[in-house]
């Protein structure tokens, strides 16, 4: 399958530091090397790169590192194919208009049998199962709401949706429109947030160093989600195999616990606010 990396904070932040660790994963320390793709939320637009070769061996890659973007909201994914032909029409992430803004959407996992889209206004470019997910979501959203409504609405009408596509398979995602960032764990993703004091990080993937102390000032806040930790000396918390984490301006807002808790709790599905 594939990978994810996902990047919210509350200042426009580059993703370069963990980009390179993760863009290893593709041909020299993991396996995903049927292409990648980054998008990068700039206001309103958002700047995407994507190519179908490995994002160890792509120029498209270097240039993400030389270039140092920085954004609000960062969504990356190094692919392992499982449904769909390597190429460029099938490698993420994936974007499209709703209620007027840009939505990037990036999936890790294999969906089988899902609904027809064929009389759908949203329709699939590629052959991915993960792309069709993502116009099913968003054909549901805009057949439900006919204006945008309100953030709680969203959330829930998503997680509503995201329930039933699950049935299909694996369905790890994560999902942006620039103003906050939802991750979905069927089986693995993780997450930190970084804020003061700052310290140095360690990635896993190569020799790769960085003290956050001469970069980020108090009160920056940045998380980064991926589907397995990047670095080696910091506090990662995995998901909850069913769970949902919703991030805006690098906080965790709220989060849906997911199958495991729910057992160990009173086996309800609940929303958890976060302070």
């Amino acid at each position: 399958m594939c990978q994810l990396l996902g990047m919210n904070c509350n200042t426009p932040t580059d993703i370069v530091f963990s980009f390179e660790g993760f863009r290893r994963r593709a041909g020299l320390t993991d396996c995903h090397s049927d292409g990648f793709g980054i998008a990068f939320f700039e206001g309103r637009g958002v700047r995407i790169f994507r190519d179908n070769r490995a994002a160890t061996l792509s120029p498209i890659a270097d240039c993400v590192k030389q270039y140092k973007i920085k954004s609000l909201n960062v969504i990356a994914h190094i692919r392992k194919a499982t449904q769909g032909e390597v190429n460029i029409e099938n490698t993420h992430p994936f974007i499209r208009e709703i209620w007027g803004e840009n939505w990037v959407f990036a999936h890790n996992g294999n969906l089988k049998d899902l609904p027809d889209m064929s009389e759908s206004f949203c329709q699939p470019i590629g052959s991915t199962d993960s792309e069709a997910a993502f116009c099913y979501m968003a054909e549901h959203l805009k057949n439900r709401f006919r204006k945008k409504p309100t953030e709680t609405q969203i959330f829930k009408a998503i997680q509503e949706i995201t329930k039933e596509i699950a049935t299909h398979g694996t369905f790890n995602f994560i999902l942006s429109n620039g103003e906050w960032m939802i991750a979905h764990c069927s089986t693995n993703l993780h997450y930190l947030t970084r804020k003061a004091p700052f310290g140095k990080a360690h990635r896993i993937d190569d020799d790769g160093v960085i003290d956050f102390n001469d970069y980020a000032k108090k009160g920056d806040k940045v998380t980064i989600i991926t589907t397995f930790p990047l670095t080696k000396d910091e506090a990662w918390a995995k998901m909850e195999n069913g769970g949902f984490v919703f991030f805006k301006e690098g906080d965790k807002v709220a989060e849906i616990v997911g199958i495991t808790k729910q057992m160990e709790d009173d086996g309800t599905l609940g929303l958890h606010k976060v302070a």
